[in-house]
């Protein structure tokens, strides 16, 4: 006679290979750390993968934690140093973090974690008062031409995409990079205050942070970063426009170093199925985030190449020594 205990583990077999999940993945229990204070970017990252993981049935229980400081600095080198061989650990990071660490010289690279996914892009957009004289990408460009001094640009953290993405444009337009007049502000109501009060010449951050105020015309949107115009919104790319600057600002997920390669499958395969995932999906619609999934040694891949780029262009501006 077949015991209880058979039969029963027969069914839990049964019923994981139904749902798709293996067993295993369902008693995963995560930490997922957020590099940043609570409210950023990072953070609502990390807290869509909580939902999302346990929404679809890929984990047991999320634990998010936050550990802010110096563009995400102070967390990789918590991360690195404290998660060290622990497979159920992750971290989000992003674009902004590869400048910060630039800048910083951090003792902590990139290079020491294991890479698991890319997972979102967001578009980039410059903004004016719509009071401004500036009706367009060029009437920007002829500006920094004309006196770069005086044009100034508000945006976030130093060495961020925001900052880089500063720069890129005045190179792109003929201007002295080294020259800008960026104005970091720690938070997106301080820049959005600054803006609309003509504190400022312009604006940078992304595209959904500012789309409430381009809907109800107290923004004018001169230029997006995408390819392509997106989708439903009618303001010109850059490139249209005749500038060849195309940015996105990224977020992605990483593993401590030194996990075995079963382990780094084990979570690599967890984040591929949360993407696909009708919980993630829905955060990423209500986000206005742009699905930019790139796993394994793709995303390895890119991350060295876009560590050169962003170091490069900080570089060029005098905010990493040679």
């Amino acid at each position: 006679m077949i015991s209880f205990r058979t039969r029963l583990t027969g069914a839990i077999v049964a019923l994981s290979l139904a749902t798709g999940y293996p067993a295993l993945s369902q008693q995963l229990e995560l930490k997922v750390m957020a590099p940043a204070a609570p409210g950023g970017g990072w953070d609502q990252t990390a807290r869509a993968m909580q939902q999302a993981l346990v929404a679809a049935g890929i984990a047991r229980s999320v634990q998010v934690t936050n550990v802010a400081g110096a563009g995400g600095s102070v967390g990789i080198a918590q991360f690195v140093n404290g998660a060290k061989g622990d497979g159920n650990q992750m971290m989000v990071n992003g674009f902004v973090m590869v400048g910060a660490l630039a800048m910083n010289k951090s003792p902590v690279t990139l290079e020491q974690v294991t890479p698991i996914a890319r997972l979102t892009e967001e578009t980039q957009v410059i903004v004016v008062p719509a009071s401004s004289p500036l009706k367009t990408a060029q009437d920007l460009a002829n500006a920094l031409k004309v006196d770069i001094a005086k044009v100034t640009f508000a945006g976030g953290s130093a060495g961020g995409v925001d900052h880089v993405m500063a720069a890129l444009f005045a190179g792109t337009t003929g201007a002295d990079a080294k020259k800008i007049n960026y104005i970091p502000f720690s938070g997106g109501g301080e820049s959005l205050a600054a803006i609309l009060g003509a504190k400022v010449t312009a604006g940078i951050s992304g595209f959904s942070e500012y789309e409430g105020q381009i809907k109800s015309g107290k923004l004018r949107a001169l230029g997006v970063t995408s390819e392509k115009r997106m989708p439903g919104i009618d303001i010109p790319t850059f490139k249209e426009q005749g500038i060849d600057l195309v940015l996105a600002n990224w977020r992605s997920v990483v593993a401590p170093p030194g996990i075995t390669p079963a382990q780094r499958k084990t979570l690599s395969d967890a984040v591929e199925k949360m993407v696909k995932s009708d919980a993630w999906k829905e955060t990423l619609k209500q986000k206005g985030w742009e699905d930019a999934y790139l796993g394994g040694d793709a995303f390895a891949d890119f991350l060295k190449k876009e560590t050169v780029r962003v170091t490069d262009v900080l570089r060029s501006v005098g905010l990493v020594k040679s």
